[in-house]
């Protein structure tokens, strides 16, 4: 009766995760992923840069000295960082073919230490 019970238990674990699999084994579903993460990023990215803008024209009316601020700086970081992920991720499949390692793992690691530090830069001030 035990050695029943944690048979099934073994099955419906196995089932529950096939679904991975299947998503993992899927080009299409990677596709999608991808151009999913594309628009997220250029989102965040063009939020980004009309809040710069929006932070310049302000500082431009009060003080001329707006590219010390840190509102400015951590804009800038984060229109970098998303744009730089958001392009990466549109020639995934082409990163993903690249023949030097060391390239891959900075196209797609760069752009996660920008964003750290981007967040480091908010902690510290």
């Amino acid at each position: 009766m035990v050695v029943e019970v944690m048979s099934m238990a073994t099955v419906e674990l196995t089932d529950a995760s096939s679904w991975w699999h299947e998503i993992d084994d899927s080009p299409a579903w990677q596709d999608r992923i991808s151009y999913t993460l594309v628009v997220l990023y250029g989102i965040v990215a063009t939020v980004a840069l009309v809040s710069l803008r929006r932070v310049l024209f302000q500082f431009q009316i009060r003080v001329q000295l707006a590219w010390i601020q840190l509102r400015v700086v951590f804009h800038l970081i984060n229109i970098l960082v998303n744009g730089v992920r958001c392009v990466v991720f549109i020639f995934y499949q082409n990163v993903q073919r690249l023949k030097l390692e060391i390239v891959q793992h900075i196209l797609l690691d760069m752009s996660s230490l920008a964003f750290f530090t981007t967040y480091a830069l908010l902690v510290l001030f």
